[in-house]
């Protein structure tokens, strides 16, 4: 039989966050039924009216390849050249372009870890060699710059993936450390990866960065508006990266649903800040109740955070025959560990006594 080329042979599927529907249809559950906090979008859903308005949407004809009219608007509130954006099917999409597009065999490329899988998978489907930072439970998962720092000037990488805030860990690095990184990065790409910077407290602006000339900031629709089901994010960068990235990107790549979706949701003033109140609200009572339980939930500085509870897989397993699901973190390296994004209070309320009524808790540390 023909076989793929080899990097591709030995490429293995990342693992999400999110329901899988073909292990709830095994345990005889319905996904209508399921409390998500495994995946860290908007708990409160789109914004009001959104659904009723894509009733409209014309889906007969080709979408605009260039999303240009929500391309438009967002570099308008961003304050951003419109040359400065591309639009991507999900952030996820756009990791990949800048892989492709810039990155080949044996090139290095550093990726802290733990940290989402799908910038290693990138790598991997370009055959680039993947430099590994590990992060340490000691200082909770906060990223070494000047370990980094020493790397860069090692290895001369290709490129340096950086989530901020990090995924799983919820850790966020400064201005300065990012400044830090670009200012030894100047023959590197940086990838800027700030998909959940709308619910992180305190964030620091990153455009002004870009005149850098290279560093690609990603951010996600997708989490900020719960727009999951459509897949939106944007890449901004300077001008002749963003007309690089356009040329690996696939035609009609954001149908028209999600982009008047995106034109919608950027018109609801005040929607994520209100959103964000709610869930620090959230992920405050989530705190407390766990702590009080004998779990041990990490800082985090964004809307998800990590919590030890002796066994990922097993604690995943008992709330999931509760309707509850949660992120075991194993894929991550972490297996000792759950990931959770705070949905509404009410269901905080629900998932704290599911945790009590299974007695779960115990196996915490």
């Amino acid at each position: 039989m023909l076989q793929p080329k080899p990097a591709i042979e030995k490429l293995v599927p990342c693992t999400h966050g999110g329901i899988d529907y073909s292990e709830l249809e095994k345990l005889g559950i319905s996904s209508e039924t399921i409390l998500d906090f495994s995946v860290s979008c908007n708990p409160f859903g789109p914004p009001p009216g959104i659904r009723e308005a894509l009733d409209n949407t014309s889906i007969e004809c080709y979408p605009d390849s260039e999303a240009s009219q929500l391309r438009y608007l967002l570099a308008s509130q961003l304050n951003v050249a419109p040359n400065n954006l591309v639009i991507g099917s999900g952030s996820t999409e756009l990791i990949r372009l800048v892989a492709i597009a810039y990155f080949g065999p044996k090139d290095s490329v550093i990726i802290p870890q733990p940290t989402y899988g799908e910038y290693e998978i990138a790598c991997q489907l370009v055959d680039a060699d993947v430099l590994k930072q590990l992060m340490r439970k000691e200082s909770n998962f906060h990223l070494d710059i000047a370990e980094t720092v020493d790397l860069i000037r090692k290895h001369q990488p290709k490129g340096i993936f950086l989530c901020n805030p990090n995924n799983p860990t919820g850790q966020y690095l400064a201005k300065e450390e990012v400044e830090r990184i670009l200012s030894v990065s100047k023959d590197s790409l940086v990838i800027l990866d700030e998909a959940y910077i709308a619910f992180t407290e305190n964030a620091w602006t990153s455009l002004d960065l870009v005149n850098h000339g290279n560093l690609v900031i990603l951010r996600s629709m997708t989490k900020d508006y719960a727009l999951a089901g459509l897949r939106l994010g944007y890449a901004i960068a300077a001008a002749p990266i963003i007309s690089v990235l356009k040329r690996v990107r696939p035609p009609w790549n954001i149908n028209a649903v999600a982009q008047k979706a995106g034109i919608l949701a950027l018109n609801v003033d005040g929607y994520i800040k209100e959103c964000g109140t709610k869930i620090q609200e959230a992920k405050s009572f989530l705190i407390k109740e766990l702590t009080y339980l004998g779990l041990s939930p990490l800082p985090s500085q964004t809307n998800f955070f990590l919590v030890e509870v002796g066994n990922g897989a097993e604690f995943r397993q008992a709330l999931l025959e509760n309707g509850i699901l949660v992120r075991d973190c194993a894929s991550f390296g972490l297996p000792h560990y759950i990931r959770l994004a705070p949905r509404t209070l009410p269901e905080c309320q629900r998932l704290i006594g599911a945790i009590k009524d299974t007695g779960v808790y115990s196996h915490g540390s």
